[in-house]
């Protein structure tokens, strides 16, 4: 091997040994302790957290959070690049108001809706005001399963619709824009635009959004873990559960794993569905 086919891999070595240490270490560590025991190989930390009470219903809530949360916040992207390209008054206020979840901690947010959603909080407050109820709605009361999720979901979107914004608005920024004006000229509207010229070529940041956020999404626990507790479960949640407060890393693992195995699938089915025009050919 020459120097100029070396070169590439000696530039490339820092970044595969950080990947290894910081990633492919633990995955094999969390391989090993999910399926092993005081007696070797096992799939008994497995069925021990399939007979969970908790892991089914935080199942549930994980997925229903990633089917509601993020093709709220992709619309949600969308449409608020689609008002930056339109250049409105005080542009740089709008792009800066829109991002400041981004510098708000999970914890912090969901500790400001928990003011909101909480019994005593200000939503509550100011239904009693308006005479719409008499003592205010449990939002968070662990009876209300689709209060919760609401709860949650609003605080998510809030929390981080910023970040598909900002990986959208960087997408658009890269798409000429002589192809929008030729669509224009053949007498194309907005949605026509949109539909069969923006979000084909769209497509790669796209995915890398949709990919992110539904990796995110799958991670949530803080906003969750300040608004409910454990009367809404999450996969995350039920990690932290098993690691520290059961004291039990191995079932702890089997969690993790699982949450890993949706997100490679739902790579790959974004990585299959969303395509740019050239992907597609």
């Amino acid at each position: 091997m020459t120097l100029r086919t070396r070169t590439p891999w000696l530039l490339l070595l820092p970044s595969i040994v950080l990947l290894l240490a910081l990633f492919g270490w633990p995955l094999v560590q969390a391989v090993l302790q999910a399926f092993r025991d005081d007696h070797g190989v096992t799939t008994g930390n497995f069925s021990r957290l399939f007979h969970d009470p908790y892991f089914l219903p935080a199942l549930r809530n994980t997925l229903l959070l990633i089917v509601i949360v993020v093709p709220i916040q992709l619309v949600l992207a969308v449409a608020m690049t689609l008002l930056v390209q339109a250049r409105p008054r005080f542009l740089a206020g709008h792009f800066y108001l829109w991002c400041l979840p981004l510098a708000i901690s999970e914890l912090a947010a969901g500790l400001v809706w928990l003011s909101v959603f909480g019994n005593r909080g200000y939503l509550n407050s100011l239904l009693v005001r308006l005479g719409l109820s008499h003592d205010g709605v449990q939002w968070l009361g662990y009876q209300h399963t689709w209060t919760m999720l609401l709860a949650v979901v609003i605080a998510e979107v809030w929390r981080a619709t910023s970040l598909v914004f900002v990986i959208v608005v960087a997408g658009v920024q890269l798409i000429p824009r002589d192809y929008d004006e030729a669509a224009q000229v053949f007498g194309a509207n907005l949605w026509q635009r949109l539909r069969h010229v923006t979000l084909p070529l769209l497509a790669p940041s796209l995915q890398v959004a949709l990919i992110l956020r539904t990796i995110l999404a799958l991670q949530a626990f803080a906003v969750a873990q300040a608004l409910t507790g454990r009367d809404f479960p999450l996969l995350v949640g039920e990690t932290y559960q098993w690691y520290s407060n059961l004291q039990n890393p191995a079932v702890a693992s089997a969690v993790s794993l699982v949450v890993l195995a949706i997100s490679l699938i739902t790579a790959v089915l974004y990585l299959r569905t969303v395509r740019s025009p050239e992907q597609a050919g």
